[in-house]
Order: structure tokens, then sequence, then C-alpha cells
């Protein structure tokens, strides 16, 4: 029998379970054994993690070659136009690489987003505005890096989604076990049951 859940991870703490700093991590918050994150998110970045022993599950989430769906709500300063929003449908060139396609959409504020602690830094002169972006692949920091190389600076970052599996009645800090179902659509969605 396999564990695998969902936990949503507060901005600033890390994803791992010990810091020589003695910074938050997920040990703060999650007391299961031989539980290991299937991804990260980094440390000013919140949002949906997926826990799980089970390995063949961890490197289908975490492997680029699967191509599995991570969606992503991003504040970013100013508000997007069309052509931004193409050019991160189509990819971006950031470092020295092209980034895959990705779904890459204008959505209004979400009404239920907790706030973050601490807030980001407010402008009056600099409206901001949610863009919601699905990628295929994890580089580090890439949805921020995304935004930036189109002007638009990513302020906040949240992931709300891995495959079929969201954020849904979570608030930051919360874990569940996935429920059967959950379970079944993920393993389904990464081609490990059919």
């Amino acid at each position: 029998m396999t564990t695998t859940i969902r936990f949503y991870k507060p901005y600033g703490v890390l994803t791992k379970f010990t810091d020589a700093e003695e910074r938050p991590t997920l040990a703060d918050y999650i007391h299961l054994p031989a539980i290991y994150p299937a991804g990260r998110l980094d440390l000013d970045s919140e949002g949906l993690l997926i826990l799980t022993d089970h390995n063949a599950l961890k490197t289908r989430l975490t492997e680029p070659r699967y191509a599995h769906p991570r969606t992503y709500w991003a504040q970013v300063e100013h508000i997007p136009d069309e052509q931004a929003l193409q050019q991160l449908r189509e990819g971006v060139v950031i470092q020295d690489y092209t980034t895959r396609p990705a779904q890459v959409s204008l959505i209004d504020e979400p009404a239920d987003l907790p706030p973050r602690d601490p807030p980001i830094r407010y402008r009056k002169s600099t409206p901001t505005a949610f863009v919601q972006i699905t990628l295929t692949e994890g580089r580090n920091r890439q949805v921020r890096r995304m935004t930036a190389a189109v002007g638009h600076p990513t302020l906040r970052l949240i992931r709300v989604a891995v495959g079929p599996i969201t954020l849904e009645s979570l608030s930051p800090g919360e874990w569940q076990p996935l429920t059967p179902t959950q379970q079944r659509d993920l393993l389904k969605s990464v081609g490990l049951i059919k």
C-alpha cells in the first residue's frame, strides 16, 4: 500500500525535510515516514506539492520526458497584452533554451486566494494581473523567468494543480491523503494504470 498526499506549501517553506540553516521545511507540517516530494516549489512560491512513497509515480511526475502538466497562477506586474500572452503560449527564450508551448490565459484575481504572509509589495502606480499558466516542463524558476522575459515580472506564484490533483479545499500548511479516486486519476494521468 502506497501513501500519496497533497500539501499546500506556504510561502517561505523549503521543499525538503531538513535545513542546516533551520529555515521552515516540510517537517514542520508533515510527520509521515518515507514520503518524499514529487517535484519542488521554490522558497518564495506557494501551492500544491504531491508527496509520495511511490517511486514510479515520483519519477513520472518529475522527469521532463513525461511532460506532466502543472498549472500556476502568477500575479504579475502590469497587465499583459495579447502579444505577451501569445509569446508565453508559443515559448520564450530563457538562458540557453526555448520553453515548450504552454496554455496561458489572463484570469480574474481568484476570489478564494488566501493572503500571503508577508504580502507582496504594493505600488499604487503599478497595476497587477493574474495569469494562469499550464506547463509540461518544470525547469528552475521557469514561470518567473518566462513572465520576466515578456516584460511582466512575477510578484506571487501559486501552483494550483498537478495533472488532475488540485489545491481545492486546502489552506496553506494543510495536507490530505489522496482519496482512492484522486489516486486512481493521478496514476492514470501519468500512464501507470489504464
